[in-house]
């Protein structure tokens, strides 16, 4: 007989409202557990920092949540290089279909300023119930939402106009920003080797740092900052709403300037909580960013700032892929910086990844190196990105230099005939893991076998009945074995054509190995 905590599975198959599928063993303490169910109201999220260990999000029980997903753009106002191509596709109920089915519990959820906020002052809430729907379809499948404030080169409107001279070549535009509040002091909007290199772009970001006098003699920093404010205020009493990624990578480049990033989050943060405090809500993740240099040129995140326990250091991982430098360094980075600078803040990297096309090179392990380190370390991560299109402001480069532009994601999409081609099946492949989703306490360990033949977890100081889910890309549950201590009998159900495997835990240590 073994030990009574330890299990050898078997299965049984019972018939209820949804195929509940049985393992026979020892008891749990309280008897059973609570099937998970898409839909079930998701549980607010906390961080619990760490500086020894590293930070932690937990749920509202106390659970480790590790935060998995994909980036969506759905929501972005691009630069249009083509008036006859789209800039994005819309999100569909299919999309989060797909999104669930991956095993994932997060989507960030990227937004424009110049959306928000087409006119000073004025917010523009038709768009604002856009996300909320789209926030709506994630969470009826127990999906959580970061929304993040999004921008690439500032904004749109610094494109090169046609009648632009330039010793290089004229720059495009991008998004982000309203075009009321972008001064670029009349620069060149000319290529500089980098997007952000380009004069124009660089003037708008000193001007914004610099907090300039825009309509209405307001700032346009505070104006940025007010706005976010208004975001919050919006979704701060949802749950689901995982937190708040004040601006995708902030322009500050030099290192003596470092510290007008920091201000900025600080005020920023401030506002944050005064917008929480006005609508009744509870202190939601505030995510913050180093400067886009960070991976590119290997600089340091921002100087420490007042910041409370409720904060997400949330760098992109980008080394070896897009950025020069070996992934398994911008993940110990990272660590380091969130123990070091932030006070042992959680990890969240919000955007990693690489061209799609390495994931069908079967000598090339760049995403499964990303995947163990996100394990390795338990950081969160979202990866660049569930679908592009050909008229997206990434393309233009490719599109002016007279190629057929590949796009990024997990659709392959012809851009000769601008028609989607169906999934990337072998990017699908190596991003749909078998994935720790809620941990019944903080995790101690979580080791994963780059061929997803093995995932193990293991925690030191589980709360009695909460529940470990782990999602296991099958839906085959009989194909699946479990060896497990200090935990209760381990149940599944199916879960969006995998299967989920729940078990509550019998309190204090725990470990699970499963094998497929």
């Amino acid at each position: 007989m073994l030990p009574a905590t330890m299990h050898c599975l078997s299965i049984h198959r019972t018939l209820a409202l949804v195929s509940l599928l049985a393992f026979a063993g020892c008891q749990s303490a309280d008897g059973s557990a609570v099937p998970p169910s898409p839909g079930d109201p998701l549980p607010a999220l906390q961080a619990v920092p760490d500086p020894a260990e590293g930070g932690r999000i937990v749920d509202a029980s106390g659970r480790e949540v590790l935060l998995r997903g994909v980036n969506v753009n759905a929501h972005v106002e691009y630069w249009q290089y083509d008036p006859e191509l789209f800039t994005t596709y819309p999100f569909t109920e299919q999309d989060a279909d797909m999104i669930a089915a991956m095993g994932w519990n997060m989507v960030r959820l990227l937004l424009s300023w110049s959306r928000v906020e087409p006119s000073p002052g004025e917010y523009d809430e038709a768009y604002l119930d856009e996300i909320a729907d789209s926030i709506a379809m994630l969470r009826e499948r127990s999906v959580y939402t970061l929304i993040d404030l999004h921008q690439d080169a500032w904004d749109a409107s610094l494109a090169a106009p046609p009648d632009e001279v330039c010793d290089t070549r004229p720059a495009g535009g991008w998004d982000g920003a309203p075009e009321w509040a972008t001064f670029d002091g009349g620069e060149p909007r000319c290529e500089r080797f980098e997007r952000e290199l380009v004069p124009a772009v660089r003037a708008a970001w000193l001007a914004f740092f610099d907090d300039t006098e825009g309509p209405g003699g307001v700032g346009i920093r505070t104006r940025y900052v007010e706005m976010f404010a208004h975001v919050v205020a919006r979704f701060a009493n949802d749950d689901s709403v995982a937190g708040f990624d004040l601006m995708n990578e902030p322009n500050q480049f030099a290192p003596e300037n470092a510290a007008t990033l920091s201000a900025f989050y600080e005020d920023a943060l401030e506002a944050m909580r005064a917008a929480e405090a006005e609508v009744g809500a509870p202190k939601r993740l505030f995510f913050f960013e180093p400067s886009i240099t960070w991976a590119a040129l290997n600089l340091p995140g921002p100087p420490p700032f007042e910041q409370d326990d409720q904060v997400v250091y949330s760098p992109h991982i980008y080394q070896g892929g897009i950025n020069p430098g070996i992934v398994e360094d911008g993940y110990a980075k990272a660590a380091d910086e969130a123990a070091t600078l932030y006070e042992g803040a959680p990890v969240v990297t919000g955007e990693w990844g690489s061209s799609p096309s390495r994931a069908a090179d079967p000598d090339d392990d760049f995403f499964e190196r990303h995947l163990s380190e996100q394990d390795r370390y338990r950081f969160g991560a979202a990866i660049w990105t569930w679908r592009e299109a050909c008229g997206d402001a990434h393309m233009y480069s490719q599109a002016r230099d007279g190629l057929v532009p590949m796009v990024y994601g997990f659709f392959e999409v012809n851009c000769e005939t601008n028609s989607i081609e169906g999934p990337r099946a072998a990017l699908v492949d190596v991003m749909q893991k078998m994935t720790v989703r809620f941990a019944p306490g903080a995790l101690s360990e979580v080791d994963w076998a780059a061929d997803d033949t093995r995932l193990e977890a293991s925690g030191a100081s589980a709360t009695a009945g909460k529940r470990l889910e782990v999602f296991v890309p099958t839906d085959d549950p009989s194909s699946v074995q479990i060896v497990a201590s200090g935990l209760g009998s381990i149940d599944s159900v199916p879960w969006f054509g995998g299967t989920l495997f729940y078990a509550p835990a019998a309190g204090g240590t725990w470990s699970i190995r499963i094998t497929r």
